[in-house]
């Protein structure tokens, strides 16, 4: 084969991104190869995975495997360029002014031929500089592939954080105007109160809301890191074998670190303080034996969306599906249609329950996630973390979940249903006020552990 014919190969074994023979090379649907790493770049820093990046041809997936044989032509070119690069200062032994053509695997060094057989490596693994690098670029891209799997998984992490933050700050304001409206039924001598609970409010919400800032401001510096060390073992990958080789350990040290460092998502909470003499004043409406004794065996069914849940009555020889959970539900026998009604209920003996007024008496399978339908408080432990929630709209509540007596209060002529955690004497949540045009019922379903 004349030069200029081995040259034409050698181009062809070029990536056209990084101008280098290909690392782990991968063909895409238009026919165009590239190292793997420099596509998932190009395509991560384009915000798009459908693009070539040389004739901007569409691809129609994102997931494609290795080219063994581009590898392995790649490999070869690299190999044989190291046979025409004239060895430095650095390459030579000073002991035995040979050539380093050898790789200690123990103690991750270049070695001549007779140092290999001196004391100190004669007991060693050795192997040839070409080997141990091809050797080492694979567990290099195997490493790279584990850092840009966290790195998808950290930007997965940091739209959720995102998201949290819109909702974080929606919510607060929310909660404001619900405070607001609670201390417009207590007496004007409560004002003071009212001023100093809503300042605690902002400013514990500030501080929250500047805890998830810093917290998606981790994650993004995290994110960065990762793919900065991903850059710098691909620029390592393309490196000569015994440049390669002698910043190794230095390199794989620095990347485990990177790695274990990951943020975690952090959960906001507000605290809620105690209303003065709230209780006190609800009691006046209360009604007692408001639920029945007897249970009905049911199912509860979440969909992801927490506030929403399918409930139904459990047949005989009925099949349960995954996301069903065997429930007890009761409801009131009185039906409501006018005044003010308050009533407590101990929801200590299961972490999932729903609490509420509804509109029916659940007899057949029915979606109780509808304004039409009810309003409820939901409590849900899903891979242990408790999630407190409400329905019409669909809301996560981020307030501690009462661990003991709930107490709802229904106004049905201002349309208002109250929830509160008697422990604390602290409003849970306030659904906005609407007209009832239909009769309610107290609603409460226990889901088994």
């Amino acid at each position: 084969m004349d030069l200029d014919t081995l040259k034409a190969l050698q181009d062809e074994l070029i990536c056209s991104v990084c101008m280098n023979y290909y690392i782990d090379p991968v063909t895409i649907d238009c026919g165009h190869s590239f190292c793997r790493p420099c596509l998932y770049l190009c395509w991560e820093e384009a915000q798009t995975l459908t693009s070539c990046p040389e004739c901007r041809g569409i691809s129609e997936k994102s997931d494609f495997k290795t080219s063994i044989a581009l590898k392995r032509l790649a490999s070869l070119a690299r190999q044989a360029r190291a046979y025409h690069v004239n060895s430095s200062e650095e390459q030579i032994c000073v002991i035995h002014k040979e050539e380093k053509g050898l790789f200690c695997e123990s103690n991750k060094s270049l070695i001549c031929g007779p140092c290999s057989g001196s004391p100190e490596h004669v007991a060693h693994d050795h192997s040839l500089v070409q080997w141990a690098a091809e050797e080492y670029r694979e567990k290099l891209l195997k490493r790279m592939g584990s850092l840009w799997n966290m790195a998808q998984e950290m930007q997965y992490d940091l739209s959720q954080e995102t998201n949290k933050l819109q909702s974080f700050e929606e919510y607060v304001l929310l909660r404001k105007v619900m405070i607001k409206a609670q201390y417009q039924k207590m007496h004007l001598f409560l004002w003071e109160e009212e001023q100093l609970h809503l300042e605690r409010l902002e400013k514990e919400a500030e501080e929250i809301f500047q805890q998830l800032k810093e917290s998606e401001f981790r994650m993004t510096q995290q994110k960065e890191s990762l793919k900065e060390m991903y850059r710098e073992l691909m620029e390592m990958c393309h490196k000569p074998d015994l440049e390669l080789l002698q910043n190794l350990g230095n390199v794989l040290q620095r990347t485990e670190l990177v790695q274990i460092q990951k943020p975690q998502p952090m959960i906001p909470e507000l605290t809620t303080h105690s209303i003065t003499g709230i209780l006190d004043i609800l009691n006046n409406f209360r009604v007692d034996n408001v639920l029945r004794q007897e249970s009905t065996c049911c199912y509860m069914s979440f969909p992801e969306d927490t506030g929403s849940v399918m409930l139904g009555v459990t047949h005989p020889g009925m099949s349960r599906e995954p996301e069903r959970v065997a429930s007890f539900a009761r409801w009131g026998p009185q039906v409501f249609t006018s005044g003010k009604h308050y009533w407590e209920v101990d929801v200590t003996c299961s972490p999932n329950w729903i609490l509420g007024v509804c509109k029916d008496s659940l007899t057949s399978d029915i979606d109780i996630s509808g304004p039409e339908a009810a309003f409820l408080l939901f409590s849900l432990k899903i891979n242990n973390q408790y999630t407190l929630s409400t329905n019409c709209p669909p809301l996560i509540q981020y307030v501690k979940r009462p661990s003991g007596q709930v107490g709802v209060f229904l106004d049905y002529d201002n349309g208002t249903v109250s929830f509160y955690d008697v422990c604390k004497s602290s409003l849970i949540y306030s659904f906005l006020p609407s007209s009832f045009s239909f009769p309610l019922k107290p609603f409460l379903c226990f889901g088994s552990l």
